[in-house]
């Protein structure tokens, strides 16, 4: 067993067990803070949802906070309640959206608060220290048979007896049913808590240095463990690396080389003293990291290959690099960026409880849960019919074929009968409702799977066991509303949002972005707010340095830039004829693609070829012009030429250029994307400081070095005030027309369901 399969999981949803201490429900009639129409909104309820999103607020309980939130709370209520007489609280599509937040939100209330406090600290407790241990493992199912689990005991048992005498390591090597320990021995390594499921973790930190633990039991099977050493925590460590890739299943000859460049460049890094950052972004074979100088992630003991988290925390200094390291990946050379120190339990609290709800200790919550709920719930089980179903049981079941057919009572005589009234007993009850014999057995069928060899009560016993955690669990989470304000009020506000934002939907944002005529009606009559000051029209390079500055400037004047990532490359034709080859026609499917996305884009065809062919040169290119035509690519953006070359094959070489000066960019910037940058646009007051200073002077050239960076500046015209198009101002327009519409229908709303306040109410709100 390789060490990661002890690993706790880490994709459960976490569960926010904070939220579940809140107070139960009354079901007393409450006072009415309005009503709408015929709609009372009670008092409690508004109450609730004021001190919640403003209870620490300085304004909180003051006359204009209430009146204020009052204000918008009704109108969120009108627009709800408006959804709910059209009918969209009854849709499948709503029900469904509701039913998966309702699962989400249940969660919380579904464990022990109390339970799951003591374990995040017991785990932030055990994070202080790692644990370096070699364990034994005798494989079992998790829901093994009693006589398969004492035979594995037995068996664990007298290993435990054996290595008191013998060379742990060695007996592992021998006996230890993990596959990986006939390579190492057993050992670990160390670990730290949240690293290996929760009984071995345990046990592991509770075993002095030298000693073997009692037989432990995961879901893998009975482990002992040997604690080899304790060490006060690492924390985690941030490094950066550079890495030649060989592995071991790679030609020696290709071995030898890759030890050779890590060792030339190991030698340029710590004698030539070149840069760290360049040396990656050229060599590095870590594609993930080599753009990001090599960076990783950071991580602690436990998560990284040992050969390689064994060097890094060997580095103290930051920038320090280490000797060439090799992993079963390759070579590595690693630098430390940082190292960063066990944080806080403030810190960490939230991130702990979220591994804890998805680590196997949470089945210690899950036990509190159902014991708590089991009392709470008046769970009440009947012998006599669980003894009946259980003696049911049969080899059908054992191997996943079980059938139940519940018999017809009225339809039913004599044996069947009888079948009908033991089906019909009552199994258990949770708060008086009852579960039957007929429901235990239909709830096997659907959940039954083959068990080979088991015994068939065992295997019956099980799925009983599993049909009451389950039936309890449903239970609490069907009455989840009745016994939490905190969980009702909440579904309520999620339930109330899915309404809201589907007639939000209708009635503002979608019908403000349709509504053409609408928009440009409101535009028209509100053209006041929407207006320029003053605009320089014209180009701005900045870059960082004068050569390079130097460089835009010479190349702008071109108007036509190469596109670096569609590099000139040669067409490909049938042998003496110009019919283009499959594979360059896919090639010219992708550039029409592009082009037609693109309209910037033009293409040159240029036929090469000796002097005297140049013929078949040319009838090549104007093929592959004619096929980038068929396909939609407009002619006057093709170009085609022909070149004499004093020695060459008949070929065609495709080129592509651009004229945005995102192309231009894109060239310069190829060693550092942050050299230059060139914008073209007409510039208002704010969008740029340097044009901003500049301005004044009108149009004209201008060369400016500012906070580190050189600029120049081609003011083309200035601008003067006036009037936005509604293209120009189609953003803020739209936004300002949702507000309006939003308004003309509230309006409607509080006209068709009357508001009327109860101030009295309202005045119990205000404490300040």
């Amino acid at each position: 067993m390789h060490k990661r399969i002890l690993y706790a999981g880490t994709t459960a949803v976490a569960l926010l067990a904070a939220c579940q201490s809140t107070k139960p429900t009354t079901a007393s009639k409450q006072p009415v803070i309005e009503t709408l129409g015929t709609t009372q909104v009670p008092a409690g309820e508004f109450a609730y949802v004021y001190r919640k999103n403003n209870g620490s607020a300085p304004e909180f309980g003051t006359r204009p906070s209430v009146t204020e939130y009052l204000d918008l709370y009704t109108n969120f209520k009108l627009k709800v309640l408006e959804a709910e007489q059209r009918g969209l609280d009854t849709t499948q599509a709503f029900k469904r959206e509701l039913d998966g937040y309702k699962q989400q939100l249940a969660q919380p209330y579904l464990t022990e608060k109390s339970v799951t406090d003591q374990l995040v600290r017991e785990a932030y407790e055990r994070m202080s220290k790692e644990v370096n241990a070699s364990h034994i493992l005798i494989r079992m199912a998790p829901d093994a048979e009693p006589k398969d689990t004492l035979a594995a005991f037995q068996k664990i048992t007298a290993l435990r007896q054996r290595v008191s005498g013998e060379n742990f390591e060695q007996v592992a090597r021998e006996v230890s049913e993990d596959p990986s320990a006939r390579e190492n021995g057993g050992r670990l390594g160390y670990f730290t808590a949240m690293q290996m499921v929760y009984p071995f973790e345990s046990a592991a930190f509770k075993t002095q240095v030298g000693q073997v633990s009692q037989p432990v039991r995961t879901r893998f099977g009975y482990h002992i463990i040997k604690v080899n050493d304790i060490r006060p925590a690492q924390g985690e460590i941030k490094v950066a690396h550079l890495m030649i890739r060989s592995t071991p299943g790679m030609p020696k000859a290709d071995s030898v080389t890759a030890k050779k460049k890590i060792d030339e460049l190991h030698s340029r890094l710590t004698q030539r003293k070149e840069p760290w950052d360049k040396l990656v972004a050229q060599f590095s074979e870590d594609a993930g990291s080599a753009a990001n100088g090599g960076e990783l992630p950071p991580f602690g003991t436990g998560r990284m290959i040992p050969s390689f988290e064994e060097v890094a925390f060997k580095l103290t200094t930051p920038g320090q690099i280490s000797q060439p390291v090799q992993t079963p990946y390759g070579w590595h050379i690693i630098k430390l960026i940082e190292k960063q120190p066990v944080p806080t339990f403030e810190a960490m609290e939230p991130t702990l409880k979220s591994k804890v709800a998805k680590d196997s200790r949470s089945e210690l919550n899950k036990a509190a849960f159902l014991k708590r709920i089991r009392t709470e719930n008046q769970f009440t089980e009947n012998k006599s019919a669980k003894d009946y179903v259980l003696g049911k049981a049969d080899t059908s079941l054992v191997n996943g074929r079980f059938k139940y057919t519940a018999p017809v009572a009225s339809a039913t005589t004599g044996k069947n009968a009888k079948k009908a009234e033991g089906d019909a007993q009552t199994l258990f009850t949770i708060k008086d409702k009852p579960y039957t014999v007929a429901d235990f057995l239909t709830y096997a069928q659907q959940n039954q799977r083959a068990r080979p060899g088991a015994e068939p009560s065992f295997v019956a016993q099980q799925l009983y066991d599993q049909y009451v955690e389950q039936s309890l669990t449903n239970f609490e989470k069907d009455n989840l509303e009745g016994k939490y304000e905190d969980y009702r009020m909440l579904v309520k506000e999620y339930r109330d949002g899915i309404l809201l934002f589907q007639l939000m939907d209708e009635k503002v944002w979608s019908k403000a972005i349709e509504d053409t005529v609408g928009l440009q009606k409101y535009f028209a009559e509100n053209q006041s707010k929407y207006q320029w000051d003053s605009r320089a029209q014209g180009t701005v390079i900045s870059a960082a340095s004068p050569e390079l500055l130097a460089k835009a400037k010479q190349q702008l004047k071109v108007g036509r830039y190469d596109v670096a990532r569609l590099t000139p490359v040669p067409v490909g034709y049938s042998p003496g004829t110009d019919k283009l080859l499959k594979g360059a026609k896919l090639m010219l499917d992708r550039l029409a693609s592009v082009m037609q996305a693109d309209t910037t884009l033009s293409v040159t065809l240029t036929g090469r070829a000796k002097k005297g062919e140049t013929a078949m040169a040319r009838r090549r290119a104007a093929a592959a012009a004619t096929y980038l035509t068929a396909k939609g690519v407009p002619a006057n953006r093709i170009r085609q030429t022909t070149q004499a070359k004093a020695s060459t094959e008949i070929a065609t070489v495709l080129a592509v250029t651009s004229t945005s000066t995102t192309a231009l960019e894109e060239v310069l910037n190829a060693q550092n994307p942050l050299s230059v940058q060139i914008t073209q646009k007409a510039f208002a007051k704010g969008d740029n400081k340097v044009v901003d200073e500049l301005m004044a002077r009108g149009p004209g050239s201008y060369d400016v070095q500012k906070d580190g960076r050189y600029y120049t500046v081609m003011i083309d015209k200035v601008l003067p005030a006036g009037p936005k198009t509604l293209a120009e101002a189609r953003g803020q327009a739209t936004s300002d027309y949702q507000n309006y519409l939003e308004k003309e229908w509230i309006a409607q709303l509080r006209a068709k369901y009357p508001v009327q306040i109860n101030q009295a109410e309202v005045d119990k709100l205000v404490t300040k």
